[in-house]
């Protein structure tokens, strides 16, 4: 018996941020101002490059650096989830990039004049891809709260930014995890572009002590859904 396939579901409007988001600031000069224009797919974007751990070396552990230097300052966590479609199938050897701020809220970019310290030994980045049953799992530190000048007073939730890999350079999807009980994200306007409540909760990890590696690290999970009923929220221009 074939395996049913089902159409494609459109995304819930009040499910994804939209294009422009007045409480958002930036995002008045990121969205489009004029009607978009359908470009076909060149054989590059849909087809290459072959994301695999072979050509793009895995970065599990964001906490050390090749050297062994030393370790990175900060909370020690483990993040682990699956990546499904629609119906809970598993989406298997995709590549998942993430990166974040330090324990002190800065990024080692230098476009960042955050002054927050920097940590020598955190590299800020890291990459896995998902086996066979969709699951991933990297080691990081969590992350600092930091200001970004949206408004009076403006801070960021502690959150990692997450990069998902299909097949083709044109298959990539950006989304954002934070951290449950942060008293920021009520007041965070790229969290709240999401005008369904459920949906940004689908945004926030739980606590996971399965996880949790004893006397190394706590455990979070973030299951990541590409679209449907239940899609994780994903960023149209939204990147602070």
């Amino acid at each position: 018996m074939s395996e049913v396939v089902h159409g494609y579901r459109r995304p819930n409007a009040a499910h994804q941020p939209p294009l422009n988001s007045p409480a958002y600031g930036s995002t008045r000069a990121r969205h489009p101002q004029q009607p978009l224009l359908e470009l076909p797919h060149t054989l590059t974007e849909t087809s290459s490059p072959i994301f695999t751990p072979a050509r793009y070396p895995e970065v599990a552990d964001l906490t050390v650096l090749e050297n062994g230097a030393g370790h990175a300052m900060g909370e020690r966590i483990i993040v682990a989830g699956r990546l499904t479609d629609e119906d809970g199938r598993p989406v298997r050897h995709a590549m998942v990039e993430v990166w974040q701020a330090n324990a002190a809220g800065r990024y080692n970019h230098e476009g960042d004049t955050h002054d927050a310290p920097l940590d020598p030994n955190f590299r800020g980045m890291g990459r896995v891809f998902t086996d066979e049953d969709g699951w991933y799992r990297y080691v990081t530190i969590r992350p600092g709260a930091y200001p970004w000048r949206n408004h009076q007073n403006a801070w960021r939730p502690n959150h990692i930014h997450y990069s998902l890999f299909g097949r083709g350079f044109a298959q990539r999807m950006i989304t954002q995890m934070y951290f449950p009980g942060d008293p920021l994200l009520p007041l965070d306007p790229i969290f709240n572009t999401v005008p369904d409540e459920a949906a940004r909760n689908r945004l926030v990890s739980t606590f996971d002590l399965d996880i949790t590696q004893p006397e190394h690290a706590l455990g979070y999970r973030f299951d990541i859904v590409l679209r449907g009923r239940d899609a994780t929220p994903m960023e149209e221009n939204h990147h602070d």
